[in-house]
């Protein structure tokens, strides 16, 4: 039997401590390389589930039961898809939907076109280059509150500014405000306006991964600016042209300050015959105006049902467009 002395104690007490501290060290650093990434994306994943995942499940509860204010007792009563039957039958949904729509084909169709060209230009060797790239963004920074109020105003139909540039060459006054067809053009001017110069940047930001040497041989070849925008722009942009039009189709379909500042009176039904209602606005209209949290609820959920649609339609198509290519 060995005989324990004071050093060989302390010895083994020191060996015990030293093998501890190694355990615990390389619990340290395996928690370090696993587990610390983990905690930089919490803070991410924690605003989502409060702001997004939880409103998001609260209202598809929601629309699966019958909330109205103007009926007492009626909190989230299950009437399953009795909500959705309804909104299939609904003419102001499908009105709401069509606006959103055809202001969303006329804002986004010349927004993405003139991106791509004043992409093009400001990719050119030019002075005040820096300058011109950081001018093209002021619009999608200034105030998206003033911009409608403003525009209204240009609108206007007896002393906007559009009408009176229009009298100058014999066109009658426009009713911009009370005409279907012109509401749609006038906010997809405002949308236009907005949104050009923000997908200009990002078009520009792909260009940067375009050599200079292709434009450089179009130059020798004596290509003109259309066909190095045709040949060389376009297809380079390609990739990032269905991102942009992926996020163009989300924004329209949230569409609501511009509508609701370009209507003079600022009510939710976009006009009196509801000419340029958008899906927002009816959402806006049917929680606060009449308060049927629950119809409103189905509303926002046929929006994001909307929404997934059209992103996974533009994914198929990528898919395509990447495959034949």
């Amino acid at each position: 039997m060995a005989v324990l002395t004071p050093s060989s104690v302390l010895r083994r007490r020191r060996n015990t401590i030293r093998a501890t501290d190694n355990r615990w060290s390389q619990l340290r650093h395996r928690f370090d390389l696993s587990g610390t990434p983990y905690l930089y994306i919490a803070p991410f994943f924690v605003a989502f589930g409060v702001f997004g995942l939880f409103p998001l499940l609260y209202t598809g509860w929601m629309a699966i039961t019958q909330w109205n204010r103007d009926i007492p007792g009626s909190e989230h009563t299950f009437v399953g898809l009795g909500n959705f039957a309804r909104l299939v039958h609904d003419d102001y949904f499908w009105n709401a939907l069509r606006n959103t729509a055809a202001i969303g084909v006329l804002g986004t169709v010349p927004q993405l076109l003139l991106a791509m060209w004043i992409a093009h230009l400001l990719q050119r060797k030019m002075r005040g280059r820096t300058l011109l790239r950081m001018g093209v963004l002021l619009p999608n920074i200034t105030s998206v509150a003033a911009v409608g109020l403003i525009f209204a105003q240009l609108f206007g139909r007896d002393l906007g500014l559009i009408n009176w540039g229009l009298s100058l060459v014999g066109i009658d006054k426009v009713d911009w405000q009370s005409g279907t067809w012109q509401s749609w053009v006038a906010l997809g001017v405002i949308l236009t306006w907005r949104w050009t110069g923000y997908n200009s940047l990002i078009y520009l930001a792909a260009l940067q991964a375009v050599s200079d040497d292709l434009y450089e041989a179009a130059d020798l070849d004596g290509a003109s600016q259309f066909q190095k925008f045709r040949t060389i722009t376009v297809p380079a942009l390609r990739p990032t042209i269905i991102f942009s039009v992926i996020m163009s189709t989300i924004g329209t379909i949230q569409l609501f300050t511009e509508p609701l500042m370009f209507n003079p009176g600022m009510s939710p039904t976009g006009g009196d015959s509801r000419q340029f209602q958008t899906l927002a606005m009816y959402v806006y209209e049917q929680f606060w105006t009449h308060g049927k949290y629950s119809y409103a609820a189905t509303v926002s959920w046929a929006m994001f049902m909307i929404i997934v649609l059209a992103v996974g339609a533009n994914y198929l198509l990528s898919r395509r467009i990447r495959s034949s290519s």
